[in-house]
Protein backbone atom coordinates (compact mmCIF):
# COMPACT_ATOMS: atom_id res chain seq x y z
CA UNK A 1 0.00 0.00 0.00
CA UNK A 2 1.35 2.97 -0.71
CA UNK A 3 0.00 6.46 -1.85
CA UNK A 4 0.19 8.11 -5.78
CA UNK A 5 1.49 11.11 -4.34
CA UNK A 6 3.96 9.18 -2.18
CA UNK A 7 5.71 7.65 -5.48
CA UNK A 8 5.48 10.67 -7.44
CA UNK A 9 8.00 12.39 -4.54
CA UNK A 10 10.15 9.60 -5.43
CA UNK A 11 10.16 9.33 -9.01
CA UNK A 12 10.45 13.27 -9.14
CA UNK A 13 13.52 13.27 -6.90
CA UNK A 14 14.97 10.41 -8.97
CA UNK A 15 14.24 12.04 -12.61
CA UNK A 16 16.25 15.41 -11.23
CA UNK A 17 19.19 13.61 -11.27
CA UNK A 18 18.85 12.10 -14.15
CA UNK A 19 17.98 15.12 -16.03
CA UNK A 20 19.27 18.64 -14.96
CA UNK A 21 16.43 20.54 -17.08
CA UNK A 22 13.52 19.24 -14.37
CA UNK A 23 12.47 22.31 -12.30
CA UNK A 24 9.67 21.87 -10.02
CA UNK A 25 6.82 24.52 -8.87
CA UNK A 26 4.80 23.90 -5.93
CA UNK A 27 1.90 26.33 -4.05
CA UNK A 28 2.81 26.13 -1.11
CA UNK A 29 1.59 22.40 -0.51
CA UNK A 30 5.24 20.70 -0.98
CA UNK A 31 4.60 18.78 2.24
CA UNK A 32 1.52 17.46 0.75
CA UNK A 33 2.21 17.03 -2.71
CA UNK A 34 5.84 15.16 -1.99
CA UNK A 35 7.54 18.03 -4.34
CA UNK A 36 9.36 18.39 -0.73
CA UNK A 37 11.75 15.44 -1.81
CA UNK A 38 12.80 17.31 -5.03
CA UNK A 39 12.96 20.36 -3.11
CA UNK A 40 16.05 18.78 -0.71
CA UNK A 41 17.84 17.58 -3.60
CA UNK A 42 17.66 20.18 -5.11
CA UNK A 43 17.24 23.80 -3.75
CA UNK A 44 17.97 25.36 -6.63
CA UNK A 45 15.57 24.03 -8.85
CA UNK A 46 12.30 24.14 -6.40
CA UNK A 47 10.81 27.02 -6.32
CA UNK A 48 7.79 27.66 -4.22
CA UNK A 49 5.01 29.88 -5.61
CA UNK A 50 2.89 30.55 -2.49
CA UNK A 51 -0.72 30.42 -2.91
CA UNK A 52 -0.86 31.82 -5.79
CA UNK A 53 -1.39 28.98 -7.98
CA UNK A 54 -2.60 31.43 -11.49
CA UNK A 55 1.02 32.64 -10.85
CA UNK A 56 2.92 28.66 -10.60
CA UNK A 57 1.18 27.42 -13.78
CA UNK A 58 2.12 31.34 -15.85
CA UNK A 59 5.91 30.64 -14.56
CA UNK A 60 5.77 27.05 -15.42
CA UNK A 61 4.81 27.98 -18.81
CA UNK A 62 7.39 30.48 -19.12
CA UNK A 63 10.00 28.29 -17.74
CA UNK A 64 8.70 25.44 -20.31
CA UNK A 65 9.38 28.32 -22.90
CA UNK A 66 13.04 28.54 -21.99
CA UNK A 67 14.22 25.18 -22.13
CA UNK A 68 13.39 23.98 -18.93
CA UNK A 69 10.87 20.50 -18.12
CA UNK A 70 8.79 22.57 -15.38
CA UNK A 71 6.54 19.92 -13.05
CA UNK A 72 4.26 22.33 -11.27
CA UNK A 73 2.00 20.51 -8.72
CA UNK A 74 -0.75 21.42 -5.71
CA UNK A 75 -4.06 20.31 -4.78
CA UNK A 76 -6.29 19.13 -7.58
CA UNK A 77 -8.98 21.36 -7.03
CA UNK A 78 -6.80 24.16 -7.01
CA UNK A 79 -4.84 23.30 -9.76
CA UNK A 80 -7.62 22.72 -11.91
CA UNK A 81 -9.66 25.64 -10.65
CA UNK A 82 -7.47 28.39 -9.76
CA UNK A 83 -5.04 28.47 -12.63
CA UNK A 84 -8.25 27.26 -15.09
CA UNK A 85 -7.46 30.32 -17.23
CA UNK A 86 -3.07 30.02 -17.07
CA UNK A 87 -3.84 26.14 -17.62
CA UNK A 88 -5.59 26.81 -21.04
CA UNK A 89 -3.98 30.25 -22.30
CA UNK A 90 -0.16 29.96 -20.65
CA UNK A 91 -0.08 26.09 -21.32
CA UNK A 92 -2.73 24.23 -23.44
CA UNK A 93 -3.02 27.01 -26.09
CA UNK A 94 0.52 27.21 -27.14
CA UNK A 95 1.17 24.13 -26.17
CA UNK A 96 3.76 24.37 -23.67
CA UNK A 97 5.44 21.58 -22.10
CA UNK A 98 4.32 21.90 -19.05
CA UNK A 99 3.45 18.83 -16.50
CA UNK A 100 0.53 19.70 -13.96
CA UNK A 101 0.93 16.78 -11.41
CA UNK A 102 -2.24 17.49 -8.60
CA UNK A 103 -2.78 15.46 -5.90
CA UNK A 104 -5.33 14.80 -3.38
CA UNK A 105 -7.90 14.18 -6.12
CA UNK A 106 -11.66 12.78 -5.57
CA UNK A 107 -13.48 12.22 -2.78
CA UNK A 108 -10.52 10.01 -0.30
CA UNK A 109 -9.34 13.64 0.19
CA UNK A 110 -11.30 12.70 3.23
CA UNK A 111 -12.20 15.23 6.11
CA UNK A 112 -11.46 18.44 3.73
CA UNK A 113 -14.94 18.08 2.28
CA UNK A 114 -16.80 18.97 -1.15
CA UNK A 115 -15.07 22.06 -1.61
CA UNK A 116 -11.99 20.19 -1.62
CA UNK A 117 -12.79 16.84 -3.66
CA UNK A 118 -12.46 17.49 -7.15
CA UNK A 119 -15.12 15.20 -8.65
CA UNK A 120 -14.70 17.24 -12.16
CA UNK A 121 -11.24 17.67 -12.58
CA UNK A 122 -10.80 14.74 -15.25
CA UNK A 123 -13.81 16.13 -17.55
CA UNK A 124 -12.52 19.66 -17.61
CA UNK A 125 -8.45 18.64 -18.62
CA UNK A 126 -9.80 16.19 -20.89
CA UNK A 127 -11.74 18.78 -22.88
CA UNK A 128 -8.79 21.31 -23.35
CA UNK A 129 -7.09 20.85 -26.71
CA UNK A 130 -3.42 19.28 -26.38
CA UNK A 131 -3.75 18.26 -23.14
CA UNK A 132 -3.24 15.07 -22.19
CA UNK A 133 -4.44 13.51 -19.27
CA UNK A 134 -3.10 10.79 -16.75
CA UNK A 135 -4.48 8.85 -13.67
CA UNK A 136 -2.00 6.25 -12.42
CA UNK A 137 -3.90 3.21 -10.64
CA UNK A 138 -0.93 2.48 -8.06
CA UNK A 139 2.69 4.05 -7.09
CA UNK A 140 4.22 1.62 -9.88
CA UNK A 141 2.86 2.64 -12.45
CA UNK A 142 2.57 6.42 -10.70
CA UNK A 143 6.62 6.78 -11.49
CA UNK A 144 6.38 5.03 -14.46
CA UNK A 145 3.89 7.85 -15.78
CA UNK A 146 6.46 10.72 -14.44
CA UNK A 147 8.99 9.28 -16.39
CA UNK A 148 6.82 9.32 -19.44
CA UNK A 149 5.05 12.91 -19.21
CA UNK A 150 8.93 13.99 -18.46
CA UNK A 151 9.75 12.50 -21.76
CA UNK A 152 6.47 13.64 -23.60
CA UNK A 153 6.27 16.70 -25.47
CA UNK A 154 3.82 18.89 -24.75
CA UNK A 155 1.36 19.74 -21.94
CA UNK A 156 0.30 16.56 -19.47
CA UNK A 157 -1.72 16.65 -16.52
CA UNK A 158 -1.55 13.97 -14.08
CA UNK A 159 -4.12 12.95 -10.83
CA UNK A 160 -2.56 11.13 -7.97
CA UNK A 161 -4.71 10.33 -4.50
CA UNK A 162 -3.62 11.41 -1.14
CA UNK A 163 -4.85 8.09 0.27
CA UNK A 164 -2.92 4.56 0.23
CA UNK A 165 -3.78 2.44 -2.49
CA UNK A 166 -2.91 -1.07 -3.07
CA UNK A 167 0.24 -2.44 -5.32
CA UNK A 168 -1.52 -3.80 -8.86
CA UNK A 169 1.01 -3.96 -11.20
CA UNK A 170 5.06 -5.41 -10.51
CA UNK A 171 8.68 -4.31 -11.35
CA UNK A 172 7.70 -5.73 -14.88
CA UNK A 173 5.21 -3.48 -16.06
CA UNK A 174 5.15 -1.26 -19.23
CA UNK A 175 3.47 2.24 -18.82
CA UNK A 176 2.78 3.58 -22.23
CA UNK A 177 0.90 7.08 -22.92
CA UNK A 178 -2.06 6.04 -24.72
CA UNK A 179 -2.30 2.57 -24.01
CA UNK A 180 -4.72 0.45 -21.77
CA UNK A 181 -3.91 -2.84 -19.93
CA UNK A 182 -6.22 -6.21 -19.91
CA UNK A 183 -5.46 -6.82 -16.41
CA UNK A 184 -7.43 -10.42 -16.43
CA UNK A 185 -9.46 -11.64 -19.29
CA UNK A 186 -13.13 -12.37 -19.11
CA UNK A 187 -16.01 -13.21 -21.41
CA UNK A 188 -18.80 -11.90 -20.05
CA UNK A 189 -18.61 -8.76 -19.26
CA UNK A 190 -16.20 -6.13 -19.30
CA UNK A 191 -15.13 -3.65 -16.25
CA UNK A 192 -13.19 -0.95 -16.74
CA UNK A 193 -11.68 1.29 -14.24
CA UNK A 194 -9.16 4.11 -13.66
CA UNK A 195 -7.30 5.73 -10.30
CA UNK A 196 -7.64 3.34 -7.73
CA UNK A 197 -10.97 1.91 -8.98
CA UNK A 198 -9.07 -0.25 -10.73
CA UNK A 199 -8.09 -2.62 -8.21
CA UNK A 200 -12.25 -2.11 -7.12
CA UNK A 201 -12.37 -3.58 -10.30
CA UNK A 202 -10.06 -6.59 -9.41
CA UNK A 203 -11.44 -7.55 -6.69
CA UNK A 204 -15.18 -6.86 -7.93
CA UNK A 205 -14.32 -9.58 -10.80
CA UNK A 206 -13.56 -12.08 -8.40
CA UNK A 207 -16.78 -12.03 -6.83
CA UNK A 208 -18.64 -12.82 -9.76
CA UNK A 209 -16.25 -15.42 -10.28
CA UNK A 210 -17.64 -17.23 -7.42
CA UNK A 211 -20.62 -17.01 -9.24
CA UNK A 212 -19.86 -18.55 -12.11
CA UNK A 213 -19.57 -15.01 -14.21
CA UNK A 214 -16.61 -14.62 -16.00
CA UNK A 215 -15.44 -10.63 -15.94
CA UNK A 216 -12.80 -9.05 -18.15
CA UNK A 217 -11.04 -5.69 -16.22
CA UNK A 218 -9.25 -3.24 -18.37
CA UNK A 219 -7.27 -0.46 -16.88
CA UNK A 220 -7.32 3.09 -18.52
CA UNK A 221 -4.64 5.10 -17.03
CA UNK A 222 -4.34 7.05 -20.02
CA UNK A 223 -8.39 9.34 -19.93
CA UNK A 224 -6.62 11.31 -23.57
CA UNK A 225 -6.02 10.04 -25.82
CA UNK A 226 -7.92 7.01 -24.78
CA UNK A 227 -7.32 3.96 -25.93
CA UNK A 228 -10.12 2.81 -28.26
CA UNK A 229 -8.54 -0.26 -29.26
CA UNK A 230 -8.72 -2.39 -26.39
CA UNK A 231 -11.95 -0.56 -25.10
CA UNK A 232 -13.98 -1.78 -28.91
CA UNK A 233 -12.60 -5.24 -29.01
CA UNK A 234 -13.75 -5.99 -24.92
CA UNK A 235 -17.45 -4.31 -26.17
CA UNK A 236 -17.65 -6.75 -29.10
CA UNK A 237 -16.00 -9.70 -27.37
CA UNK A 238 -18.61 -8.92 -24.06
CA UNK A 239 -21.25 -7.15 -24.94
CA UNK A 240 -21.76 -5.22 -21.45
CA UNK A 241 -19.22 -2.22 -20.24
CA UNK A 242 -19.44 -1.50 -16.65
CA UNK A 243 -16.68 2.08 -15.86
CA UNK A 244 -15.21 2.62 -12.42
CA UNK A 245 -13.88 6.04 -11.43
CA UNK A 246 -13.67 8.24 -8.42
CA UNK A 247 -15.03 11.36 -10.48
CA UNK A 248 -18.22 12.47 -11.60
CA UNK A 249 -20.03 10.54 -14.16
CA UNK A 250 -20.38 13.41 -16.69
CA UNK A 251 -17.06 13.96 -18.95
CA UNK A 252 -14.67 11.44 -17.26
CA UNK A 253 -13.45 7.94 -17.84
CA UNK A 254 -17.28 7.08 -18.22
CA UNK A 255 -17.89 9.90 -20.45
CA UNK A 256 -14.98 9.30 -22.51
CA UNK A 257 -16.19 5.12 -22.83
CA UNK A 258 -19.40 6.46 -23.39
CA UNK A 259 -18.54 8.68 -26.36
CA UNK A 260 -16.91 6.33 -27.94
CA UNK A 261 -19.46 3.20 -27.93
CA UNK A 262 -21.95 5.34 -29.07
CA UNK A 263 -20.21 6.06 -32.21
CA UNK A 264 -18.31 3.20 -32.85
CA UNK A 265 -20.12 0.17 -31.23
CA UNK A 266 -23.47 0.55 -29.59
CA UNK A 267 -22.96 -1.25 -26.17
CA UNK A 268 -24.38 -2.25 -23.16
CA UNK A 269 -22.98 0.40 -20.42
CA UNK A 270 -23.24 1.55 -16.93
CA UNK A 271 -21.05 4.19 -15.31
CA UNK A 272 -20.39 3.80 -11.73
CA UNK A 273 -18.74 6.97 -10.10
CA UNK A 274 -19.85 10.49 -8.39
CA UNK A 275 -23.49 10.94 -10.05
CA UNK A 276 -23.26 14.33 -10.29
CA UNK A 277 -23.03 16.09 -7.12
CA UNK A 278 -20.45 17.41 -4.38
CA UNK A 279 -18.55 15.56 -2.13
CA UNK A 280 -18.81 15.61 2.02
CA UNK A 281 -17.10 15.16 4.74
CA UNK A 282 -15.71 12.16 6.20
CA UNK A 283 -12.66 9.50 6.18
CA UNK A 284 -11.99 8.28 2.85
CA UNK A 285 -13.12 4.92 3.08
CA UNK A 286 -16.30 6.12 4.62
CA UNK A 287 -16.45 8.19 1.42
CA UNK A 288 -16.05 5.65 -1.14
CA UNK A 289 -18.31 3.45 0.94
CA UNK A 290 -21.26 6.12 0.73
CA UNK A 291 -20.58 7.39 -3.07
CA UNK A 292 -21.10 3.61 -3.90
CA UNK A 293 -17.32 2.57 -5.16
CA UNK A 294 -16.79 -0.69 -3.68
CA UNK A 295 -16.55 -3.85 -5.30
CA UNK A 296 -19.77 -4.65 -4.48
CA UNK A 297 -21.52 -1.91 -6.16
CA UNK A 298 -19.66 -2.57 -9.34
CA UNK A 299 -20.84 -6.40 -8.84
CA UNK A 300 -24.13 -4.91 -8.40
CA UNK A 301 -24.57 -2.76 -12.10
CA UNK A 302 -22.43 -5.97 -13.35
CA UNK A 303 -25.66 -8.08 -12.65
CA UNK A 304 -27.94 -5.39 -13.62
CA UNK A 305 -26.81 -5.05 -17.54
CA UNK A 306 -25.87 -8.46 -17.70
CA UNK A 307 -29.71 -9.11 -16.99
CA UNK A 308 -30.61 -6.22 -19.26
CA UNK A 309 -28.24 -7.98 -21.73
Amino acid sequence: MIATRDAYGEALAKLGEENDNIVVLDADLSGSTKTSLFAKKFPERFFNMGIAEANMIGTAAGLAAAGKIPFASTFAIFAVGRAWEQVRQSVAYPKANVKIVATHSGITVGEDGGSHQSVEDIAIMRAVPNMTVIVPADGIETALAVKAAADFKGPVYVRLGRNKVPTIFDDTYKFEIGKGVMLRPGTDITFIGTGLMTAQALVAADLLQAEGISARVIHIATIKPLDEEIILAAARETGAIVTAEEHSIIGGLGGAVSELLSEKCPTKLKRVGIKDRFGLSGKGDELLKYFGLLPENLVEAAKEILAEK
